[in-house]
Parts: C-alpha cells; sequence; structure tokens
C-alpha cells in the first residue's frame, strides 16, 4: 500500500511555496472578510436599537395628539400652556 500525499511528487519547491502563499493571501482576505461582516452586524444592531428608540418617541408624540375635532392648541413638548379665554381677548365692556 502506498500513503496519500497531499501534493503530487513532481511539484517543485516554488510551486509549493507558490500555492502556500496563496493559501496565506486567502486566509487573510477571509479574516478581514469576517471581521467586516462582525462589524457591520454590530453596526445593524445599534442601528435597529436607535430605530425603535425613535418609533417609541414618535408613537408617545402620536398618542398625546388630540383628536381631530379637538380645537384646541397641540402641546407636543408637554410645556403647560394656560388656556385662553374669548373673554380676555375682548376689551371690557361698561355697563
Amino acid at each position: 500500500m502506498s500513503e496519500q500525499t497531499p501534493f503530487s511528487p513532481d511539484l517543485s519547491d516554488t510551486q509549493i511555496d507558490s500555492i502556500s502563499a496563496s493559501i496565506k493571501r486567502l486566509t487573510n482576505k477571509v479574516q478581514v472578510i469576517t471581521e467586516t461582516v462582525q462589524n457591520l452586524t454590530q453596526n445593524r444592531v445599534q442601528l435597529e436599537g436607535k430605530i425603535e428608540g425613535a418609533q417609541k418617541r414618535i408613537q408617545h408624540i402620536l398618542s398625546r395628539l388630540p383628536e381631530q375635532s379637538d380645537g384646541r392648541q397641540l402641546n407636543l413638548l408637554g410645556v403647560a400652556i394656560p388656556p385662553t379665554n374669548a373673554e380676555d381677548d375682548s376689551e371690557p365692556t361698561t355697563h
């Protein structure tokens, strides 16, 4: 029985060196690609979190909007605005 070798016996040392160099370059490229994919995945998770937070803030603002039939002024910032009375805007009447 003969033992199998990974390379044919007729390969020269320069060919083996060339193949080894190619394997090393490919290994480095795969490592760079793997790191890039990991970074992109991390960025995606962060962006999804930011999007979710923005959606919650928008939903909170929308929940504070008055109904369409409500004629009051919109107060989206939550600042207390004193109600305006129609009587205050008119001139005082003399009796």
